[in-house]
């Protein structure tokens, strides 16, 4: 039995894959301060002209420059797994494959949207890139990217995880990044919520209102601002996933997935591996495609689809997407990459589509699905995979349950050998379940009283 399929080199997609062009209502325009749709040269102080035509872009392909995919086939394609290990642990009759991002060199998906973003920025001029980042994952990733391309790098990186995960930073420091903890006294924005609320864990909206402010600020014009998710750019990247196993499933000889699975925080790598799935789905296919997020940031099972901020200080155009609130500070759950209070607006548009069906789960069932992957498939998975591979652990025992074969695919979004302390906390019994009371969520849906309405 093949435990891994490998895809030839030269099979590597050539192309990304924008769902955009297939969804049934054209995506909602982002909305500008005075609520009129944003032209794409308002965006121009924060990105480089190349990155907003693919952000606003309908075209369903869009082609990979060779310059990109040289880079990318240092570690793509990645193998298609089938992880046996756990199916017999589980006694289930379904067939269970992964996509395992976690062998690039900064151990996640990341680096698929990392390394276009720093290229198509060099070649606009851009000779600095600042971002935000929550668990250290995409800031390494961001880093790495800068490393090989030649630019600079400032990474905000959410107060919480700066302290939870030390060795990110040094990642990051060794790829050639500036990580500094957010909020922080480098901007306005940083020291204005500091003298608010000392004793704040951050946020990612609060590490992306730096980020844009540092970014907008550069008298010189050679800075831009990076996203690692959320974006219609970043997913796009990101498709090259999913594009992958599809044919990766063929040469298994599988016809037919019943169930694709990723964990989702902004939507990056859920999106990546889901949307060439949809489009099957647009068409004809029936397939439960499942995007899986924390109970304690509820964006997609509890939050309202509505225009909001991406950030706390309002920094960035208002989005139409599932929300809990720009103002929302999540619980300080290990898995920082989900902890954001948005979802990608393609994301949230699929949603409410109809093309998946949003699934919430709490910390400690996560970490313990982490664990019985750990000791049946032997990678380590981040916090982050670990929600994904709890619902798999669920569709697996349904399977068996009714006695019925199927296929179930996710994506292994990374891999946790940076994120020891949180299976230490989880060992020592010092985690908890969180969950957003009614109240909380009440509270934090009321900051968007008065914006537009989609």
């Amino acid at each position: 039995m093949e435990y891994k399929i490998n895809l030839p080199q030269g099979e590597m997609p050539k192309s990304w894959y924008n769902l955009a062009a297939d969804l049934a209502s054209a995506p909602l325009p982002p909305l500008g301060p005075d609520g009129k749709p944003v032209r794409p040269e308002d965006l121009a102080r924060v990105f480089p002209m190349n990155l907003i035509e693919q952000e606003v872009s309908t075209q369903r392909w869009i082609d990979i420059p060779p310059e990109v995919l040289e880079i990318l086939a240092r570690w793509r394609p990645s193998p298609l797994c089938r992880a046996r290990g756990l199916e017999l642990h589980l006694k289930t009759p379904a067939r269970i494959y992964y996509k395992n991002e976690g062998l690039s060199p900064a151990g996640s998906h990341k680096p698929n949207t990392a390394v276009p973003q720093a290229w198509y920025n060099k070649q606009a001029g851009v000779q600095r890139l600042c971002t935000e980042t929550g668990a250290g994952q995409w800031g390494s990733a961001l880093s790495f990217a800068c490393a090989l391309l030649g630019l600079k790098c400032k990474v905000f990186m959410v107060r919480v995880s700066f302290d939870q995960k030390p060795f990110r930073k040094l990642m990051m420091q060794v790829w050639g990044g500036e990580c500094v903890a957010s909020p922080s006294l480098n901007t306005a924005v940083g020291r204005k919520v500091l003298a608010e609320h000392p004793d704040t864990p951050g946020s990612l909206g609060i590490a992306i209102s730096e980020a844009v402010e540092e970014a907008v600020q550069d008298s010189s014009g050679r800075t831009r601002y990076a996203l690692g998710s959320v974006l219609n750019h970043v997913m796009l990247h990101q498709t090259i996933i999913g594009l992958e196993a599809k044919k990766q499933l063929a040469i298994a000889g599988e016809a037919k997935v019943d169930t694709v699975i990723g964990c989702a925080g902004g939507g990056s790598n859920f999106a990546g591996l889901a949307f060439p799935f949809m489009a099957d789905k647009i068409h004809g296919a029936q397939v439960d495609i499942v995007p899986v997020e924390p109970t304690s940031c509820p964006t997609l099972t509890r939050g309202r689809f509505a225009y909001d901020f991406g950030d706390v200080a309002g920094m960035t155009p208002l989005l139409p997407m599932h929300t809990l609130g720009h103002d929302f500070v999540s619980n300080p759950i290990h898995a920082g990459g989900l902890r954001y209070h948005g979802m990608a607006p393609l994301v949230s548009q699929a949603v409410r589509e109809g093309l998946c069906r949003p699934k919430a789960v709490p910390q400690l069932k996560c970490f313990a699905s982490a664990m019985l992957w750990a000791q049946t498939e032997g990678f380590i998975p981040a916090p982050e995979t670990s929600h994904a591979i709890a619902a798999v652990i669920d569709e697996a025992n349904r399977a068996r349950e009714e006695g019925k074969e199927k296929v179930i695919l996710f994506n292994f979004s990374g891999h946790g050998l940076m994120d020891l302390a949180g299976y230490d906390a989880y060992l020592s019994g010092k985690l908890q379940d969180y969950s957003m009371s009614e109240d909380e969520l009440l509270r934090s849906l009321g900051k968007l009283e008065g914006f537009p309405e989609p």
